[in-house]
């Protein structure tokens, strides 16, 4: 491996974020070979040198895996849950991986892609709000927005965080709507408010009183997609990631994982480069 940069050291053993590690080393947690090394240009051997983060070895970084996985709804996005509920980390093989964290959130309601990595330079650069890497999503919403509705979410939507990026949207129909339908599901992934109603809005909308809308954005607001929708008055009952930047999800079965390809982590580092 050669000599690295502190920082990108433990950002490849897991330990942290790149910018996060560069915050441990300037507050004086980070030691090489016992000595407090704070100061950001210092560089270790990985093959040589000792490193610990507050007193805790840090192992070498292996070569770094990344996951895809098709998240269920009921799940929360975090690899430990004080209050008890099933998290994303069941459903991949974190024991073995350790490092292993999901790249961003999904809501428990929302299913989907979700990346999981233990290359922590590399989860950083895909969530970085200046990269504006794309996700692409499939709602079931209320109704069927116009063309008004859409221009809105073309331009931005004006939320209580402010003017969002343009979004691009569309009304998914024929073909695609059939698809959209399968990747979404049966309400499978219908929101809190969909199920205080016994589901009666996610039948309504299979049986023809809603829409399938295709929405893509290069932002990561907290629920962009559902609150940019309600706020063209179609509420959200289902939603699904089907991609993010190149990757897309293809025909992994929902609950499954699988891991990424060399061609495919280097095509996500691309796009956040």
């Amino acid at each position: 491996m050669g000599e690295v940069r502190l920082q990108k050291f433990l950002a490849r053993a897991g330990v942290a974020s790149r910018r996060h590690a560069e915050e441990l080393i300037a507050a004086g947690r980070v030691t090489v070979n016992g000595d407090v090394a704070d100061e950001l240009g210092v560089k270790v051997d990985p093959d040589a040198d000792a490193v610990a983060v507050d007193g805790a070895p840090v192992a070498p970084p292996r070569e770094a895996v990344t996951l895809m996985l098709h998240k269920p709804a009921g799940y929360v996005t975090t690899m430990d849950d004080p209050q008890g509920r099933p998290t994303v980390a069941g459903l991949v093989p974190a024991g073995e991986l350790p490092g292993l964290y999901p790249v961003g959130r999904l809501d428990a309601d929302t299913t989907g892609l979700l990346l999981f990595t233990t290359d922590g330079e590399l989860g950083h650069a895909l969530m970085h709000p200046r990269r504006h890497v794309p996700k692409t999503y499939v709602a079931l919403v209320e109704g069927t927005p116009d063309e008004g509705d859409l221009d809105q979410l073309r331009r931005g939507v004006r939320l209580s965080d402010g003017l969002t990026l343009p979004a691009r949207a569309h009304v998914a129909r024929g073909e695609e709507a059939a698809w959209a339908a399968a990747a979404v599901g049966d309400g499978a992934g219908a929101s809190g408010r969909a199920r205080r109603h016994g589901g009666r809005r996610s039948r309504e909308a299979l049986a023809g009183g809603g829409s399938y809308v295709v929405v893509e954005l290069r932002q990561g607001r907290k629920r962009q997609v559902r609150r940019m929708l309600e706020a063209v008055g179609h509420p959200v009952i289902a939603l699904h990631r089907q991609a993010l930047g190149p990757l897309d999800l293809g025909g992994l079965p929902r609950g499954e994982w699988r891991e990424l390809t060399c061609e495919e982590v280097r095509a996500l580092r691309d796009a956040s480069a």
